[in-house]
């Protein structure tokens, strides 16, 4: 089966990003599946959701293997299956109605205990509750547990979180209040042991599998014997699980009896898992349901998978099978299934470079290499469709007309003028052909420094100080302060730019800079505040809620320079001067800015599918847009956008999937909008048409009839 492997990435060791998947676990996961005989296409669900439908889209997967669990709110799990459902497309795991009630351990709670299932005895918190101004009189037995009610990976639990008496809760829950706003859960706090039970639809009795407790390393236990977030996370390696558990066989065997009650109870469907606490007494507490556990490899359930004879793989296996059968997808011998869409037929324009950058001639220093073209072509083919590749020439518009295409994936630069970056989209618009990536507006504002710079402060965002000069002998403003930076004010992959000669010191250096550089490019030559500090670079995906890539810092070798420029000669020969660093290390506060800052630049500039901002923080930590570049270069492994890309755990060809994804959406709307018959006519006051006081005559009826006979033509999507 084709399956569209749906994920969030953990990137950082943020308490927000707990219920992540690891790196680790996405690769074993996919690693698992294929092994499976699947073909596999992990999908990083992070951005808008049309961008992330219009990727599913595109792979048409016969089934979702979907682990996502939503950044937030208290329907986030929910998001994903109601999206696959909206878009026709089955998937692993319990529908979103499922996923809602799970994620609220109160609702949970109430559910469950109506069956007759034991749990502690617990009250909801939310910041207005007025009621709690006396928590003496909570009606809780202490000590009391704090618990997040929307949380899950054991976010905001442990030893801290436990109040003794009255004066704790009263210091511990309004802090609770502040970090987990949508609730908390004051739950009586049970002395005893945690233990959790794995269920895999089609396996075990009835889908339960054997239960598991915690080992725990000599120190690393908890002071009330909580398998916590400490635990969970940061001090994994000190917990180990344990199938079958150290427990009574009457009390394993009540524990699975719970189990299928709460799981026939909720309606968890193809994987799930169920926590409870087994008091110091023997007795039982159902603590919450899970119905996206974990499947990283040592995670419980293939503990107790092990036990029923299924390694890893054949456990991930059991998952695809059970949503295949229930969702009619296990197709009888002789039964042909649905015919697969037809490929898309994508148009591939570029410019390609024939003169070697590196020998010091920077003419074609935009354009791509034959390899990088190869690169992307391969990429786009690997995703089903037809690529023909169309050199942006003056040829190109009677290419598009010979050689009818769906879809132009556009990396073109152009091949003069100030609005050369446009010529493509502006042509696509033109022959009402879809397109990736930005259009000719933006295009043309981004490749004009000074434009985009005018954009940007209108947005109010931070950047150098600027003055363009078209003949050399303007005077200078007053408000550019020495050092400056000379650079054209219409040239990409840093042009013109050079680490000794683009940083003058002073007004004379300064003039002779702006001659050369207006004898060489043809061009106004652009002044700027140089500005010292860290230099980043960070790459966006998506549209109007851009994915905002993990920056990457630019350290350079030479510490001994100054004032150092990521300059044209560095990026020919990058190993020798500089090294990268992503994500770069910043605190989250710094994290926090530069993601905003460069959301804020791609909205200013109205970027489209992918752009890369470039930025420096300054000593007091302001940070200044040095640039926009809405066609980053794609070059495999060696540029920026590749290497951030990378670090996320987006391979190439995902990347490239990533672009193309807006691109298809755009290319669904028109089909939809080409296949809507069209409105008729609204009559108003001031028509003059004569209004029929008599029933029309045989022969105009007749008309009529046949017209209306026709039947609407409809365009079937390939």
């Amino acid at each position: 089966m084709k399956i569209a492997f749906t994920h969030n990435l953990q990137l950082t060791d943020s308490e927000d990003e707990a219920e992540f998947d690891t790196v680790e676990t996405v690769d074993a996961v996919a690693d698992g599946l294929r092994a499976g005989g699947h073909e596999v296409e992990k999908i990083e669900v992070t951005g808008p959701a049309s961008h992330l439908a219009a990727r599913i889209e595109s792979f048409a997967p016969d089934l979702i293997f979907n682990t996502a669990e939503g950044r937030r709110g208290r329907t986030r799990e929910a998001f994903y299956p109601a999206l696959f459902e909206e878009l026709g497309f089955p998937y692993t795991g319990s529908d979103a109605y499922v996923l809602t009630v799970t994620l609220d351990k109160w609702l949970t709670k109430l559910i469950l205990s109506a069956q007759g299932v034991d749990t502690p005895r617990a009250r909801l918190v939310v910041p207005d509750d007025r009621r709690l101004r006396d928590l003496g009189a909570v009606g809780l037995g202490y000590p009391v547990i704090v618990k997040p009610n929307y949380e899950g990976s054991s976010k905001g639990i442990g030893d801290d979180a436990v109040a003794r008496d009255p004066r704790a809760l009263a210091e511990m829950l309004p802090r609770a209040l502040r970090k987990y706003p949508a609730g908390v859960l004051l739950e009586e706090f049970i002395p005893g042991t945690d233990v959790t039970v794995p269920f895999v639809e089609g396996l075990g009795d009835e889908g339960v599998l054997l239960p598991v407790d915690y080992v725990y390393e000599p120190g690393a236990r908890s002071r009330f014997n909580i398998y916590d977030y400490r635990l969970k996370s940061a001090e994994s390696n000190r917990v180990s699980v344990r199938c079958p558990p150290d427990l009574p066989r009457d009390v394993v065997a009540r524990l699975r009896a719970l189990s299928k009650l709460a799981i026939r109870t909720l309606g968890v469907r193809d994987l799930g898992r169920i926590d409870f606490r087994v008091g110091e007494d023997g007795r039982i507490f159902l603590l919450e349901v899970n119905a996206l556990p974990s499947l990283e490899r040592g995670a419980s359930t293939f503990a107790a998978a092990a036990r029923e004879g299924l390694d890893y793989e054949a456990a991930l296996g059991s998952i695809v099978s059970s949503a295949a059968r229930r969702q009619g997808l296990l197709v009888p011998a002789g039964v042909r299934r649905r015919r697969p869409p037809e490929p898309l037929r994508i148009g591939f324009t570029y410019n390609v470079k024939r003169v070697d950058s590196k020998a010091g001639n920077d003419a074609e220093a935009e354009y791509d290499a034959p390899e990088t073209i190869d690169s992307i072509r391969e990429a786009i083919e690997s995703h089903g469709h037809i690529v023909l590749p169309l050199e942006a020439t003056a040829e190109l518009p009677r290419q598009f007309t010979e050689q009818p295409v769906d879809l132009v994936f556009n990396i073109a630069e152009g091949v003069s003028g100030r609005n050369r970056e446009a010529a493509v989209p502006a042509l696509c618009e033109l022959m009402g052909i879809p397109y990736t990536g930005s259009d000719a507006a933006t295009l043309s504002i981004a490749l004009d420094k000074a434009l985009s710079k005018r954009v940007l402060r209108q947005h109010g965002i931070l950047t150098p100080e600027f003055q363009v000069m078209e003949s050399g002998r303007e005077r200078l403003s007053s408000k550019l302060k020495f050092p400056l930076i000379v650079k054209p004010n219409q040239e990409g992959s840093s042009k013109g730019v050079s680490a000794s000669a683009s940083v003058v010191d002073d007004e004379e250096g300064l003039r002779a800079v702006v001659r050369e550089l207006l004898e060489r490019y043809r061009q106004p030559a652009l002044v700027e505040d140089y500005i010292a500090g860290r230099e980043f670079t960070v790459g966006l995906l998506g549209d109007k809620r851009p994915r905002v890539l993990p920056p990457m810092e630019i350290l350079f070798k030479d510490t001994s320079n100054l004032r150092p420029v990521y300059d044209y000669q560095i990026k020919q020969e990058w190993e020798k001067h500089v090294y990268y660093q992503c994500p770069a290390k910043l605190s989250p506060a710094e994290l926090k800015a530069i993601e905003r800052v460069a959301r804020e630049t791609f909205l200013a500039l109205a970027c489209r599918d992918v752009a890369r901002v470039d930025l420096r923080m300054d000593a007091a930590g302001e940070l200044w847009v040095l640039e926009v570049n809405p066609l980053p270069g794609l070059t495999p492994g060696y540029s920026d956008l590749c290497l951030i890309a990378n670090a996320a755990n987006i391979d190439y060809r995902s990347l490239i999937g990533e672009i193309m994804a807006g691109g298809l959406k755009r290319l669904r709307e028109k089909r939809r909008a080409e296949a809507r018959p069209p409105a008729a006519p609204t009559p108003t006051a001031f028509s003059h048409a004569p209004v029929a006081a008599h029933p029309a005559p045989a022969a105009a009826a007749s008309a009529t009839a046949e017209v209306a006979a026709v039947p609407s033509a409809t365009l079937t999507p390939p």
